[in-house]
């Protein structure tokens, strides 16, 4: 699993990880800014962005791309930052493989189980038949009826790409996303401990980390930080780029 990955800077190794239905490209100017200060890796995890396409995706696979990522570019350690999906990806990761992980950032993630909120987004977007469109916001037009919220619907379209023959597809592997969906929201669980450094971010505006989650988080991370950004929604580094590259880099150093 050859992943796409863009690299910033110089320094000691951070990989970043982003969310579901994201690419690196959402990180982009994060990961320039944290890449005056650590040599960044914004990575696609595999099924999405322009990283290759396999029928298994689960957060063990997802572990084991990153370990091979890692071998493939010599990096003996690195500090981890997933965003959602990738939050929980870097957690079973530092799970799994502690020796390779420095420090732990997750971002408004926590390792319960979460409802499947995504199923309309899922459903909408496989009902579309993606060839019959000529124009993009031909598309747009016909996801606003299940989606309203433009904002969100500006987020799914960014992976849109069009085939050899001038044909829009769909740049991740939806199906297969959408058929592991449910193993993915399951809880992350481990009779093992990562006790290096970690710091879970928050947005205040979004629910996916609560007060509840402490004792769960601090059970497998002993040694963390909560912290929560002001005004930040679940996508925080879209909401907040400052301040949540700022919080970073102080933690990183």
């Amino acid at each position: 699993m050859n992943l796409h990955f863009q690299t910033y800077g110089a320094g000691f190794p951070l990989l970043i990880l982003h969310g579901l239905f994201g690419s690196l490209d959402n990180w982009q100017p994060v990961s320039r800014r944290l890449g005056e200060h650590f040599q960044v890796f914004a990575l696609d995890l595999r099924n999405h962005g322009r990283s290759p396409h396999d029928d298994a995706f689960n957060y063990a696979v997802i572990a084991d791309d990153l370990r091979e990522f890692m071998e493939q570019h010599r990096l003996s350690r690195a500090d981890v930052l997933g965003h959602s999906l990738g939050g929980k990806a870097a957690m079973h990761f530092a799970l799994l493989h502690p020796q390779l992980v420095s420090k732990l950032i997750v971002v408004d993630m926590a390792p319960r189980a979460y409802a499947p909120a995504h199923l309309p987004l899922f459903e909408a977007m496989l009902a579309l038949n993606l060839a019959a469109f000529r124009e993009r916001h031909e598309i747009d037009i016909a996801l606003a009826g299940a989606i309203p919220e433009i904002a969100t619907r500006q987020f799914l379209l960014k992976n849109i790409g069009r085939d050899d023959s001038g044909a829009f597809r769909w740049k991740l592997n939806l199906p297969v996303i959408y058929r592991n969906y449910p193993e993915l929201n399951q809880a992350i669980e481990s009779d093992r401990t990562f006790t290096h450094p970690t710091l879970f971010i928050s947005g205040e505006r979004s629910d996916y980390i609560r007060n509840k989650d402490a004792p769960h988080i601090q059970q497998l991370f002993p040694n963390t930080q909560i912290t929560t950004i002001p005004n930040a929604g679940h996508w925080v580094h879209a909401d907040q780029p400052e301040k949540l590259t700022e919080i970073v880099i102080q933690f990183l150093r």
